[in-house]
C-alpha cells in the first residue's frame, strides 16, 4: 500500500506515519486495536491536615509516579473500551454485499436472447463457454423455469461429462485519488480529502506473515484453482477444485451412479495469470475508508460501482482480448482490499460490494471482479482471502448471465428483509462458510458455503444426501415463495 500527500488536517507524510504507526500498534497489541494516547494528570499540592510538611521538590516525582500507576491502567482501559465500542459500531454498518441482478446486465437478458446467442455460436467450442440448458418444474410454486448453467448436463447420461473452462487471473492495481476523513457516526458518512492510495495484489500485505503474504500468489495457490480433497456429510466428492466439488455434490443424485459421478467435472483449466493492469480512478469516483474508528489492518479502497463496471466493459475487457480473453473463457479480475459501492460512496450504509459477476457484448463475455480482503473489517478472517472468490465463481457457474429465474426467496444470507428471484447460489449463505481448507503452501483458506440447485426450485433434492447446500446448513428447500407483503 502506497499513500501520497493529503490536504486537510495534516500532510501526506503525517498520514503515512499514522498508518504505519497504526499497523505497528495493531501487530503489537491486536487485541486492543487502538493507538495509545496521552494522559491528563490532576493532583493537589495542599498538605493534608495532620501530616508533616515535606519537600515538594523531592516528593513530586513520587506523587507523579503514584498518579501514573493508579491512573494509567484505569484511563487506558476506559479509552480502550470506548474506542473498541466505536470501532464495533462503525464496523457493524459495513455489510458484505454482492451486486443484485438489477444492477447488472442480467436485467436486460432473457432466455430468448440466451438461446439465440447459443444457437448463433453453433458447435464451435471457441465461441462459447460449455453450457447446458435446463427446464424444471418447481415444487415451490408448481411453475416451470428454464435456465443455463456452465458445464455438462447432469440430467442427461449422454455426452461428454468433463468440462474445462480456460481461466485468466488479471491482477488490478487500483489507485484512488482521495482519502476518507472525518467519520460521522450519526449519519454513517465521512468526508474526503485530497491524497492518493494504491492497492496492489502483487506485493506483500502487512497483515499476513511471510511467505504467505502476497494476495495474488495466495489466490493462484487457492482451492479455487488448486486441488484439495472434499468431503460432504462424510462422503468424498473428489480431489479437485472447490467449485467442481460443488457442482458434483449439487447434482449428485441426478448423476445416478458412481461411474458417471466420477466422470462429471467442471474445472477452471488451464489457468493463466496476465500482467497486472493499473487503473487510476478519478477523484470523484474513488476514496478510502477512514482509518478511525474502523481500525482496518490495512486501508480499504471504495470505488463507485457504475464507474468501475463501465470501465471494465468499455476499456479493460476490450484491451484483454489481445491477450486471449474471449467468450469461451473466464477472466477473474483480482483486487486487494478494494470494494465497490453505489453513490454516494461516502455513505457506509450502502457499502460494500466485495465482488460480482457479469457479462458484456455479443457473443456474451462473462467476467468477475473479486476482492482478496485482508482488512478484517468484514467480520474478521473468516470473510477474507478467497471467501468472496468462492461466492462469485460458484454463482458464475450456476447463473453465468445473471438471468436464471427461480421462485422468489429471501430473508436469509445477504437478503434479510428482501426477496430475490434468481439462481445466485452464494447470496442465501453470505457470511456462512464451508470447512476451512489447508493447502500445500501451508495457508488455510476460507470458502463460502453455497446453496444447491434444488434449494431454489424445491424438494425432492438432487443434491448429495438430499441436502440443499454443500456444508449442510440448508437441509430443506427455500420454502414458500418469498413475499414482503
Amino acid at each position: 500500500m502506497r499513500q501520497a500527500g493529503a490536504a486537510g488536517r495534516g500532510t501526506g507524510n503525517e498520514i503515512g506515519k499514522y498508518q504505519a504507526g497504526r499497523v505497528q500498534q495493531c501487530k503489537k497489541q491486536p487485541q486492543h486495536g487502538y493507538e495509545a494516547g496521552g494522559c491528563d494528570w490532576k493532583w493537589k499540592s495542599q498538605i493534608p491536615r495532620g501530616e508533616n510538611p515535606v519537600d515538594m521538590k523531592r516528593s513530586l516525582p513520587f506523587v507523579f509516579a503514584a498518579a501514573l500507576l493508579c491512573t494509567t491502567p484505569q484511563r487506558a482501559v476506559a479509552q480502550d473500551a470506548a474506542q473498541l465500542k466505536a470501532q464495533e459500531e462503525a464496523r457493524a454498518m459495513l455489510k458484505i454485499r454482492h451486486v443484485k441482478s438489477e444492477r447488472l446486465n442480467g436485467a436486460n437478458m432473457n432466455m430468448t436472447r440466451v438461446k439465440s446467442e447459443l444457437a448463433s455460436s453453433g458447435t464451435t467450442k471457441a465461441a462459447s463457454l460449455p453450457l447446458f440448458l435446463y427446464d424444471v418444474e418447481s415444487s415451490r410454486d408448481n411453475n416451470n423455469y428454464a435456465g443455463v448453467i456452465v458445464g455438462a448436463d447432469p440430467f442427461s447420461h449422454r455426452g461428454e461429462k468433463d468440462a474445462h473452462v480456460p481461466t485468466f487471473i488479471v491482477p488490478l492495481i487500483i489507485t484512488v485519488n482521495t482519502v476518507g476523513v472525518n467519520w460521522d457516526p450519526k449519519t454513517g458518512t465521512f468526508q474526503t480529502a485530497s491524497g492518493t492510495m494504491t492497492f496492489d495484489p502483487t506485493i506483500p500485505t502487512s497483515c499476513f506473515a511471510p511467505p504467505n503474504n502476497v494476495p495474488l500468489t495466495l489466490t493462484q495457490q487457492s482451492p479455487i484453482f488448486g486441488r484439495a480433497t472434499y468431503s460432504v456429510g462424510g462422503t468424498e466428492v473428489g480431489d479437485t477444485q472447490y467449485i467442481d466439488s460443488l457442482q458434483r455434490a449439487e447434482f449428485w443424485e441426478a448423476l445416478g451412479d458412481n461411474h458417471i459421478r466420477d466422470d462429471y467435472h467442471l474445472r477452471l483449466s488451464p489457468v493463466r495469470t496476465l500482467p497486472a493492469v493499473q487503473i487510476n480512478v478519478p477523484a470523484a469516483m474513488g476514496t478510502t475508508l477512514p482509518a478511525n474508528p474502523f481500525n482496518a489492518c490495512e486501508g480499504l479502497g471504495i470505488v463507485d460501482f457504475n464507474w468501475f463496471d463501465n470501465y471494465l466493459q468499455t476499456v479493460l475487457i476490450p484491451q484483454l482480448q489481445t491477450a486471449g480473453v474471449n467468450p469461451a473463457n473466464f477472466p477473474i479480475l483480482l483486487t486487494h482490499n478494494v470494494v465497490t459501492a453505489v453513490a454516494p460512496i461516502t455513505f457506509v450504509g450502502d457499502c460494500c460490494f466485495l465482488g460480482y459477476h457479469n457479462f458484456t457484448g455479443t457473443p456474451i463475455q462473462t467476467y468477475s471482479p473479486s476482492d482478496f480482503d485482508t482488512t478484517g473489517v468484514f467480520g474478521g478472517p473468516a470473510n477474507g482471502d478467497t471467501d468472496t472468490l468462492a461466492h462469485e465463481v460458484g454463482e458464475w457457474a450456476n447463473d453465468p448471465f445473471v438471468t436464471n429465474p427461480v421462485p422468489a426467496w429471501g430473508n436469509t444470507g445477504q437478503d434479510i428483509g428482501f426477496c430475490q428471484n434468481n439462481l445466485e447460489v452464494g447470496d442465501p449463505l453470505s457470511g456462512t462458510n464451508f470447512s476451512p481448507i489447508a493447502m500445500p503452501n501451508g495457508f488455510t483458506y476460507h470458502l463460502q458455503e453455497l446453496a444447491f440447485f434444488s434449494w431454489f426450485y424445491g424438494a425432492p433434492g438432487v443434491g448429495i444426501h438430499g441436502w440443499f447446500s454443500n456444508n449442510g446448513t440448508f437441509l430443506t428447500d427455500a420454502g414458500p415463495v418469498c413475499s414482503l407483503n
